[in-house]
């Protein structure tokens, strides 16, 4: 989680009045954050926040918070925002790289050593978390005086624009940043596959940054009054704007002036940064239910507005406006956690009941149980896949029929890019990496699987040995079912994972619930294997609701 380093004199000055160093390091846990190497009576004070709150990765950010949590200034900060008169124009070549861009101005800042630090550090924290390390966003802040607008967002050809990068004395093109500067080699896969590169220019064709890699030395900050750019860049909107809105208001905090720039994109004009709030209606009782508390509307109000929030209400209808740097409000339940915490936490709890009751298993484990000594007592041993899996093993090598499956947004790995709509690749891939131990093989796995974005659990056999023939899996298979209780039927199914006319479906009430048989050779190869595999794979829901039973 982001730790942030300041000064308790710092903050204090921020919050406007000395508040003492106990009280702060009593108080600021409770608005969700942890006291990090942090001794009474020390100049130096370090907090852990949770990552829900990027609003507060800086100490800008925590004295805003801090002082509505504290009663000092409660309700929300707003900021006046002026016009810069300054353009700067999106051309329609990013819309395949990073397409959202946003940027804003801050006049009259008073850049010392502090600040400096804190908006190095303010940038990178963001950068690491709702930025995916540069994937999702990337941040600049620049001397705005050191260049000339307006300013153009666009893609160019590597070789064709030479700059000096940040912390370098020498010029270099796109592509030679991308080989031989320490942040380019870091996050050169971001531009993978690309043969045009991003870059933010000014009037004279002078590059402010190159995202989301390095910005120019040109408009490398350093300590005085200055005049501020920031721009930011990515593949979410949201998350764009909210980081552009932190570090604009950030740097409100220390006296500067927020001053918007005319953003012209696809013929149309609009105004950044944009710091109009969000409202949000919810229900005062329902609130009060959810929380186990007493508070009324009245009472919840004043819950938020120590959260940095306006509310005010008619009858049980809370009317909320929050600020647009608050990214984590995204449901009701969000407002009933800041009721909660304006409440204050150390404030919960009570006398333990004294009630007694027993407990007991969910119907879906006491089947799978018994599933489970079942399948042992055929001789079959038990193991436990991930629940990720690829596109590839999941419908390309397995000849099981493709489903919509659930795909990771950002994958880690090729082997990782979807949930499993089967459970039988997993255990192909059990068998893969065990081929060279002795045969026989006999696994199974029950385990969860998506299908229609709903978790359905599943049973999967598999066999590897010399011989396996269709009746042996036929016998498995039906022994299997007739211990669960369940009536069913066969028919031949044409699988390309199993060898023709040696693949049967299985089906109750008339509708299909798994299906087993011999796998294809071909199938076999595909998976590296070099002896014969047999395998079956049973929905269990449909099994368990014939039993007049429930999964939750």
């Amino acid at each position: 989680m982001p730790v942030i380093n300041f000064k308790y004199s710092d903050l204090c000055t921020m919050l406007g009045r000395e508040v003492s160093q106990d009280v702060l390091v009593e108080r600021i846990p409770m608005i969700g954050a942890d006291m990090h190497e942090t001794e009474s009576g020390c100049e130096d004070m370090s907090v852990e926040f949770f990552p829900d709150r990027p609003d507060l990765y800086s100490v800008e950010g925590l004295a805003r918070g801090m002082r509505a949590f504290l009663d000092i200034e409660p309700g929300m900060k707003t900021y006046d925002v002026g016009d810069s008169d300054i353009d700067v124009y999106i051309d329609d070549s990013v819309k395949s790289v990073r397409p959202y861009f946003l940027c804003g101005v801050v006049t009259g800042v008073e850049m010392d050593d502090t600040l400096l630090k804190s908006m190095m550090e303010l940038q990178e924290k963001l950068h690491i978390t709702i930025g995916r390390k540069r994937s999702k966003l990337a941040i600049g802040i620049h001397d705005m005086d050191k260049v000339e607008p307006p300013f153009t967002y666009r893609l160019a050809d590597p070789h064709s624009i030479r700059f000096v990068p940040l912390a370098k004395t020498e010029e270099a093109d796109m592509d030679e940043i991308l080989k031989t500067h320490e942040k380019g080699k870091e996050y050169a896969h971001l531009l993978d596959g690309m043969d045009r590169y991003p870059v933010i220019q000014d009037k004279e064709g002078r590059v402010l940054s190159f995202p989301p890699i390095i910005n120019g030395a040109l408009t490398a900050v350093t300590v005085g009054k200055r005049n501020l750019f920031i721009d930011v860049t990515g593949n979410d909107r949201k998350a764009v704007k909210g980081a552009l809105d932190i570090v604009c208001t950030a740097l409100s905090e220390r006296g500067g002036r927020i001053m918007s720039v005319r953003m012209h994109e696809d013929g149309k004009t609009f105004s950044s940064p944009d710091l109009q709030p969000s409202r949000m209606d919810v229900s005062a009782s329902e609130c009060d239910k959810f929380l186990g508390l007493s508070l009324g509307p009245d009472g919840a109000c004043e819950c938020l507005r120590r959260m940095g929030m306006d509310a005010s209400y008619e009858g049980d209808v809370i009317h909320v406006t929050y600020p647009s740097v608050r990214l984590d409000i995204m449901h009701k339940v969000d407002i009933f956690e800041d009721v909660a915490t304006g409440y204050g936490f150390d404030r919960f709890g009570g006398k333990y009941s004294l009630d007694q009751t027993a407990g007991g298993l969910e119907p879906i484990t006491t089947f799978s149980e018994s599933i489970r000594d079942i399948a042992i007592g055929m001789g079959y041993t038990e193991v436990n896949t991930l629940t990720l899996s690829s596109e590839k093993e999941e419908f390309e090598l397995s000849g099981l029929p493709r489903l919509d499956n659930v795909r990771v947004l950002n994958p880690i790995t090729e082997d990782h890019t979807c949930l499993r709509s089967y459970l039988m690749p997993s255990l192909v891939r059990i068998l893969r990496r065990n081929r060279h131990r002795d045969l026989p093989q006999k696994i199974f796995e029950i385990g969860y699987v998506v299908r229609d974005e709903k978790t359905v659990p599943h049973l999967c056999m598999m066999c590897t040995a010399s011989k396996t023939p269709f009746t042996e899996m036929k016998s498995v298979t039906e022994g299997m079912l007739r211990e669960m209780g369940c009536e069913h039927s066969l028919r031949p199914c044409a699988y390309p994972a199993f060898i023709d006319g040696r693949g049967a479906e299985i089906l109750m009430d008339g509708k299909p619930i798994g299906f087993f048989g011999e796998m294809s050779p071909a199938i076999i190869l595909d998976y590296d294997l070099t002896h014969p595999v047999m395998f079956a794979e049973i929905d269990l829901g449909p099994i368990l609701a014939g039993r007049k039973e429930t999964l939750f």
